[in-house]
């Protein structure tokens, strides 16, 4: 029996307190956007859904009025206040959901931003056999109950649990008559909508999906950061072994640092792409680009032949070897300089054109940075620092859809290494070569606020991208 429409009904109503970061947690910035968001565009893509309504904290509610954008969200329809608990906020929506009581109902948590198109075919599905569905999945541990005393009173056959997740799907008419039961009993209490069903339909079977263990929900201080690693593991479609290279046609790309090594392969590369490049660097340009005055003057030069500027990416960098008190403090100035004064110089005279054309800036760290090196170590607090800025600048510019990511290329082939470390094995190194192809794969994607790391695979002779820091909060 078709269903007139599919909705999906966002539940954000929650206020974060377990989360611990002083706002509501469907509102905390992962890879520069809200989680909220990213949940949001994972339904509006969806070919399963027809509408998507959002059910926020009703205190916060006006931190989601960028979202109403026809151009980017078509699917979403409206945006009303929650309730103070779970299921109130269920009524809110069922209150607004229209007459038809066959319409397809599927209510997600806002904070589960992983939720794939598997999970919302196969909920959608099984409303066609049934009138209640939820998603879980099988416990890797052993569950046990216990008393008020903390004694174990019972420890469950394993096989026989799920753990539950989000999309619960219900037929409309359904829905509604287990909540108008729920509503006469003075005892009424359920920590998800299937629990109404259960309780006060006995009769309705509840069919359950098959879930995924990244369809996380983020309601501890620990989900952030395991959030973060889920989106690094979603970024492994630009492996420079997938597909072919992006098409920059009509894009105008400008490279500092372009004349060698991993610089010179995106400027090559780039054009092979179809971009329109630029390249600056001091050996062939005379661009230094500590100087606030020759980056911009460059930038200034390249938008005044194109009219427009795409993307900036920034290779420069230097690296000398030493321990810290044998290094001459005007060596120790050049690295600071190049290696972290530099990209703030550049992100700040590239986001006016950027801003034009919601374009992006591209910056380079080292594998350093997670943990300082011996006799490198203001190289590597340098590079960290880049991170940060980069996590920074993320939140900072999504307001204006100018997004920003940073390369983190595994030991590279290139004279600057070569210089410093001598010879080293070639199957240990990647080929800058390599490290252009993610690189250009991430200026054409639409992510914003990743470290992504390129590294070298044993077994094979392409570099791949293992995965994505996404270090913005």
């Amino acid at each position: 029996m078709p269903a007139s429409r599919t909705v999906a009904v966002l539940l954000a109503g929650g206020v974060g307190v377990r989360v611990g970061l002083g706002i509501p947690k469907q509102l905390i910035k992962i890879a520069g956007k809200a989680i909220v968001e990213h949940t949001l565009e994972v339904l509006n893509a969806s070919p399963y859904i027809h509408e998507v309504m959002i059910v926020m904290n009703a205190g916060a509610i006006h931190e989601l009025d960028s979202l109403v954008d026809p151009d980017r969200f078509p699917k979403l329809t409206r945006i009303i206040p929650g309730g103070p608990t779970r299921n109130d906020s269920t009524q809110a929506a069922l209150a607004v959901l229209g007459d038809d009581p066959d319409t397809k109902v599927l209510f997600h948590d806002a904070v589960r931003p992983f939720v794939d198109d598997r999970i919302l075919r196969d909920c959608v599905e099984a409303l066609d056999d049934y009138d209640a569905v939820d998603t879980g999945i099988a416990s890797a541990d052993t569950i046990i109950e216990v008393d008020a005393a903390s004694h174990i009173t019972a420890i469950p056959e394993r096989a026989h649990l799920r753990r539950g997740q989000t999309p619960q799907a219900f037929r409309l008419g359904t829905i509604r008559r287990a909540y108008e039961r729920a509503a006469q009993d003075a005892s009424f209490h359920a920590t998800d909508d299937c629990g109404v069903v259960f309780t006060y339909l006995p009769d309705v079977p509840i069919y359950v999906v098959q879930g995924t263990p990244q369809n996380m929900k983020v309601t501890e201080p620990i989900d952030v950061h395991i959030a973060d690693k889920l989106f690094q593991l979603q970024s492994e479609s630009l492996s420079a072994e997938n597909g072919a290279l992006p098409d920059l046609s009509g894009k105008v790309v400008v490279v500092f640092g372009g004349s060698y090594g991993i610089g010179r392969s995106i400027v090559e590369l780039a054009g092979v792409c179809g971009a329109v490049v630029h390249e600056f660097s001091r050996s062939t340009t005379g661009t230094d680009v500590r100087s606030r005055a020759l980056v911009k003057g460059a930038l200034k030069k390249v938008f005044a032949a194109e009219g427009r500027i795409d993307a900036v990416v920034l290779t420069a960098g230097v690296l000398q070897m030493g321990a810290l008190t044998d290094t001459r403090i005007r060596d120790l100035e050049s690295t600071i300089e190049t290696n972290f004064l530099a990209p703030v110089i550049v992100s700040r005279a590239a986001h006016r054109y950027l801003s034009a054309t919601q374009g992006q800036l591209l910056l380079f760290t080292s594998s350093s940075y997670t943990r300082g090196r011996a006799n490198y170590g203001v190289y590597s607090a340098s590079k960290a620092a880049v991170v940060n800025l980069t996590q920074a600048l993320a939140e900072e510019w999504a307001p204006g859809d100018v997004r920003i990511n940073c390369i983190n290329p595994q030991r590279t082939r290139t004279p600057m290494r070569s210089s410093a470390f001598g010879d080293e094995p070639p199957s240990s190194l990647l080929e800058p070569e390599h490290v252009a192809e993610v690189s250009l794969r991430v200026l054409a994607s639409s992510m914003t606020g990743q470290v992504v790391t390129v590294r070298v695979e044993q077994t094979s002779t392409h570099a791949k991208l293992s995965e994505a820091d996404t270090l913005t909060r």
